[in-house]
């Protein structure tokens, strides 16, 4: 596994010790990391606050992003995927969309390349989550 993948992983765990949602993010550019970020939403009572989000919010303004790869645990939500899109993020590279498949239609639609690591350590973390607290996760993906 890559670093940049196992930071996102680092990220993940970070929100989970936090008693937050473990889902982890970075972004790189020219093969450095400039944004990283985890979900927030219930440390930070912010229904916005997903790893993507907080992610490219903490690598704040570059310009483009079109040259950009972000890395995620999980496949990005449609909120998440939507930031993608919209900032011309071309490459997204996940940790698992087994227990999420995500909004990988959408993206692929919009010409975003993806790939799926499909990683045991991603996909034991959300399990575990979502059987612990899975009023947590279904009020985080709007069900």
């Amino acid at each position: 596994m890559d670093i940049f993948m196992q930071t996102a992983i680092e990220e993940a765990k970070k929100g989970l010790e936090e008693g937050g949602i473990p889902i982890g993010s970075v972004l790189v550019k020219n093969g450095k990391i400039i944004g990283r970020g985890h979900n927030r939403r219930v440390q930070k009572n912010d229904p916005l606050a997903h790893a993507e989000i907080d992610c490219i919010q903490n690598a704040g303004r570059i310009g483009k992003y079109n040259d950009t790869v972000i890395y995620s645990t999980l496949m990005p939500c449609y909120l998440c995927a939507g930031a993608i899109v919209q900032f011309g993020i071309k490459k997204v590279i996940a940790g698992e969309s087994e227990t999420f498949e995500g909004a990988a239609d959408f993206m692929r639609e919009h010409e975003v390349e993806l790939i799926d690591l499909n990683i045991k350590e991603c996909k034991d973390m959300m399990k575990k989550f979502i059987s612990e607290k899975p009023d947590i996760w279904y009020e985080d993906i709007g069900k």
